[in-house]
């Protein structure tokens, strides 16, 4: 039997993690004040997303791995927003923050395969084989009120009824969030100016 990959083997956790690096190199030069206001966000923002595709490969419940997927999507989204703040405030030369965002681009592709080969193997699989006990019947003092085990009844079918065939076919990305991630804010109007300086 092949031995199962493990979560460094990953190339969409890779990628991430390249990009996280490549950044944190950018942010630990700064000056102390850039580098604990907009840096420290943009590491954060960059670590959450490796963070989030590696807890969704531990999770071994379907939703729960796709659950982490849309909070590395989150993360995603955010690391573009402080890339473009480092833009428009002179922090990242304008090409290095566009390597960054090409980077970021292919890395939602990646997500978005990975979200893919998920929702596949959660309908080419078979259910997972467990142990059940009956459920002990509980009375409750009012007739109305359903029963303990016919709530518990309820929810595992509901569980089971969902149809999951509708997210299959949706992306964590969709074609004009990846045509959005590649662009990068037009710095000439954006920079920000001080009277003062």
């Amino acid at each position: 039997m092949a031995e199962p990959m493990k979560f460094e083997e990953l190339r969409v956790l890779q990628a991430a993690e390249a990009v996280a690096d490549g950044i944190w190199r950018q942010v630990v030069r700064w000056k102390p004040f850039e580098r604990d206001t907009v840096g420290s966000q943009l590491a954060r923002a960059a670590d959450s997303i490796g963070a989030n595709v590696a807890e969704s490969y531990g999770r071994f419940h379907y939703g729960e791995k796709l659950q982490f997927l849309y909070y590395a999507r989150g993360s995603l989204f955010e690391t573009k927003y402080w890339l473009n703040r480092t833009a428009t405030r002179d922090l990242i030369p304008s090409e290095q923050v566009q390597n960054y965002i090409t980077q970021l681009t292919d890395l939602a592709r990646q997500l978005n395969n990975f979200s893919a080969t998920l929702k596949t193997q959660r309908h080419s699989s078979p259910p997972p084989k467990a142990v059940r006990e009956a459920p002990v019947e509980y009375t409750v003092e009012r007739a109305d009120t359903p029963t303990l085990s016919e709530t518990i009844k309820t929810l595992i079918a509901l569980e089971y009824a969902l149809d999951w065939s509708t997210d299959a076919g949706s992306p964590l990305f969709v074609e004009e969030e990846l045509n959005w991630l590649q662009t990068i804010p037009n710095t000439q109007y954006l920079r920000v100016s001080s009277p003062h300086l």
